[in-house]
């Protein structure tokens, strides 16, 4: 991989406008468990499948048991920034990097420094009252229980987070879809690429340093002009 990592180098020093698009597998090395790998979370058991739980229909009708879910699996407030998320951060501080698209939810690329981050699935950093709007940030949510009411209005609180049924935030999109189609370079890492809308953003790439980097292999593996296998943080810690 070392003339692979080479080129990579050489790529990065030259260019002044890098696009990052990744997703779990950029958390998991963080201690973030992956929803779809042979120990996440869709492997373990529960009254519900993740997919059930973590649906727009479920929070509704069965809100209690959603947070009951969400707050043992889905808040690892404790995790830290890992090599990607660092250098990811370093190299916007550069000029390099232009910004980050994510479908991760917790907030690591902003906590390592990363500033023109476009969330696609939302952040457990943010949640709101869906009566009045008062934001609440996950320390808050962690620490309620039942079902965390507003303290001003007594209102129900939602974390703005996209659940299974919910559609993507149209802004995001589009700030994503605009980075992307501007890109130099383009890299993505950590995701299996089969998860729609989110995978067909990189249709919208039209450069010539397309880069993939995953521990497994994606549908997409044929389109990279550069393909390194293997840890995203260990490699980025070589870049």
């Amino acid at each position: 991989m070392t003339k692979e990592l080479d080129l990579l180098k050489k790529w990065v020093e030259k260019s002044d406008n890098i696009v990052f698009f990744g997703g779990a597998g950029v958390s998991t090395e963080s201690g973030i468990p992956d929803f779809r790998s042979v120990d996440g979370l869709y492997h373990q058991q529960y009254d519900y499948p993740p997919e059930t739980i973590l649906s727009h229909t479920f929070y509704r009708k069965k809100t209690e048991e959603f947070y009951r879910f969400y707050r043992a699996k889905m808040l690892v407030l404790d995790a830290a920034p890992n090599a990607a998320h660092r250098k990811l951060a370093q190299w916007e501080q550069e000029g390099k990097l232009k910004a980050v698209v994510t479908q991760n939810i917790d907030g690591l690329h902003q906590a390592a420094g990363s500033r023109n981050v476009y969330e696609l699935h939302g952040s457990v950093h943010r949640n709101y009252c869906e009566k009045c709007s008062e934001f609440y940030d996950a320390e808050f949510i962690l620490n309620s229980s039942g079902v965390p009411v507003c303290e001003k209005c007594g209102g129900q609180i939602k974390p703005d987070v996209v659940l299974y049924e919910e559609g993507l935030d149209t802004a995001t999109m589009q700030g994503a879809v605009k980075a992307i189609s501007h890109a130099d370079i383009l890299i993505i890492g950590g995701t299996s690429l089969t998860v729609y809308p989110a995978a067909g953003l990189i249709d919208y790439y039209s450069g010539n340093k397309l880069v993939l980097i995953n521990k497994s292999v994606t549908p997409m593996d044929s389109r990279a002009d550069l393909l390194l296998q293997g840890s995203i943080g260990e490699i980025f810690e070589k870049l």
